[in-house]
C-alpha cells in the first residue's frame, strides 16, 4: 500500500478533478480512429494493471436523464447476471438495495462511464449524504456503469464496490476495503488481497473525501431520499 504523503499528493491532484474545470481537464489529446482513441486513453489512465486511474471514455455520449433510465432499464439484468460472474458474494443482490440516483449520470471519476450508486441496509446512512457520518462496518456501496459513445455505441462498464471493514484494517484507507469486477465479470483486484495493484488509486481519490468517511455522493440534483 502506498505512503500516505505519496497518497495524499494523488488525492489532492484528483480533488481537482471536482471542480468546475474538471471538464476541460478531461479532454483527451486529439482523437481519430476508435483504435487509436483507445491507445490514447489507455496511455492517459496508465497501465492496466496498475492504473493511475479509471481508463477514459474517449467519447461519451451525452444524454439526459430519461435516454439514461431507459439505457439502463434494459441493461441492469444482464449487468447483473455479467458481475454475478465473479463469484463475489458481497454484490450477488446489490440491484435489491436502495438506490440513491434517480437515474444514471455520466462520472468523470469512473472514466465518464454512466453509474448508479446503491447501499446495502448497514449503508443506509449513505441516503443522508454529506450528513451521513461515518458508515458502520458491513455497510456496502457500489456503483454499476454502463458506457455510451457519441456514435450511439452501448456497452457495459465495471462495477465499483466499497465495503467497510473491521477497525485497523487499513488507516489510510479508513478501513473501506476497495474492489472493482470487469464488464466481462472477472474480478479485478481489492485492497489488501489479491490484484491490489489494480484498485490502489481508488484509495487515493477517496482520499479527498476523507472528513466524509471517504465517501462520494450522488449529484445533488439527482439525489434519492432512502425508502
Amino acid at each position: 500500500m502506498p505512503g500516505r504523503t505519496a497518497v495524499l499528493v494523488f488525492a489532492a491532484v484528483c480533488a481537482l478533478g471536482q471542480t468546475a474545470g474538471a471538464a476541460d481537464r478531461d479532454r483527451e489529446p486529439a482523437a481519430g480512429s476508435p483504435p487509436q482513441q483507445l491507445q490514447l486513453a489507455q496511455g492517459f489512465s496508465g497501465s492496466p494493471d496498475q492504473p493511475r486511474r479509471h481508463l477514459r471514455v474517449p467519447n461519451p455520449a451525452v444524454l439526459s436523464d430519461r435516454e439514461a433510465a431507459e439505457i439502463y432499464l434494459g441493461l441492469a439484468d444482464e449487468l447483473a447476471a455479467v458481475y454475478a460472474r465473479s463469484g463475489s458474494s458481497i454484490v450477488g443482490d446489490y440491484q435489491s438495495w436502495q438506490r440513491y440516483s434517480s437515474a444514471p449520470y455520466k462520472s468523470m471519476t469512473h472514466g465518464r462511464r454512466y453509474v448508479s450508486n446503491y447501499a446495502n441496509a448497514q449503508a443506509r446512512d449513505y441516503g443522508r449524504y454529506e450528513e451521513a457520518g461515518q458508515l458502520p462496518v458491513g455497510s456496502v456501496v457500489v456503483k454499476d456503469s454502463f458506457v455510451v459513445t457519441d456514435e450511439g455505441e452501448i456497452t457495459l462498464g465495471p462495477l465499483f464496490v466499497m465495503e467497510k471493514m473491521a477497525p485497523g484494517f487499513s488507516y489510510v484507507t479508513g478501513d473501506w476495503r476497495y474492489s472493482m469486477i470487469s464488464e466481462a465479470g472477472e474480478f479485478l483486484g481489492e485492497t489488501g488481497g489479491e490484484g491490489a495493484q489494480r484498485v490502489e488509486f481508488c484509495i487515493a481519490c477517496h482520499l479527498a473525501q476523507e472528513d466524509q468517511d471517504h465517501l462520494f455522493f450522488v449529484p445533488a440534483e439527482r439525489r434519492v431520499t432512502a425508502d
